[in-house]
């Protein structure tokens, strides 16, 4: 019977060691991380796209200029 209890004890702690050990060394990824990211390819993207525009003085995306002008001359008819 003591047998049983120190087999028991035993597996209880190795499973409490085991658990301290999983929580102490998890690595996550926070959101503010995820959303700081984001936001800095959004503004290298822009100065990307901002200096293309200063260098060729022309448009790059036609399409989306297009796209805008048209929404901008909707007459409401």
């Amino acid at each position: 019977m003591k047998k049983l209890f120190n087999k028991i004890r035993n597996r209880a702690n190795t499973a409490v060691v085991t658990a301290k050990t999983i929580i102490a060394t998890k690595k996550a990824e926070g959101y503010v991380d995820s959303g700081v990211k984001i936001l800095i390819a959004v503004v290298i993207g822009a100065l990307l796209l901002a200096g293309l525009y200063a260098l060729f003085n022309t448009t790059i995306m036609p399409t989306v200029v297009a796209k805008v002008q048209s929404l901008f001359n909707y007459n409401g008819g």
